[in-house]
């Protein structure tokens, strides 16, 4: 399976709606819409946010098929916050967050010259904490229900 991630287009938000309105997609989550997410609100909050310079949110294909969203957000110095989420259930669990976030780490690294990613993720999405310790995340903060998590990208790159 190819997966490739590129810029979020305001054209995502006539499939990404439909994923915001799905609770299985954020039972896990942090954080999870409080009200019924529509056409017209989703394509405002994707012209918002794909203008804000603190963030780079990318839309992630597979096979040519859009079936999640992966971001860097709160982009400050040399840091940024690291989210990701398969809307698509067809694609869960076949390795695409996995391709897709190798390919953000990337990214961060040599176009952003990030030096570190944070995280934070529900102890009960074990799924999440398992692609995170694979991508080679360490537990910064290990609280009651969410873990911290921070990827060292310089170390990284002398890993290669």
């Amino acid at each position: 399976m190819q997966v490739v991630i590129r810029p979020l287009e305001e054209n995502d938000a006539k499939t990404s709606y439909v994923w915001r309105n799905d609770p299985d997609i954020w039972k896990y989550t942090g954080s999870s819409p409080d009200r019924e997410i529509t056409l017209a609100d989703e394509l405002v909050w994707v012209k918002r946010v794909t203008n804000d310079d603190t963030c780079r949110r990318f839309a992630i294909l597979a096979d040519g098929e859009y079936v999640g969203n992966i971001y860097l957000t709160n982009i400050h110095k040399d840091e940024a916050e690291y989210h990701i989420f398969i809307g698509n259930k067809e694609y869960m669990g076949k390795g695409v967050a996995m391709a897709a976030s190798q390919l953000i780490i990337e990214f961060a690294r040599a176009e952003l010259a990030l030096k570190r990613i944070v995280l934070k993720v529900r102890l009960k999405n074990v799924r999440a904490v398992k692609l995170y310790l694979a991508l080679g995340f360490k537990v910064i903060v290990d609280g009651p229900d969410f873990l911290s998590m921070s990827l060292d990208l310089q170390e990284l790159s002398r890993r290669k």
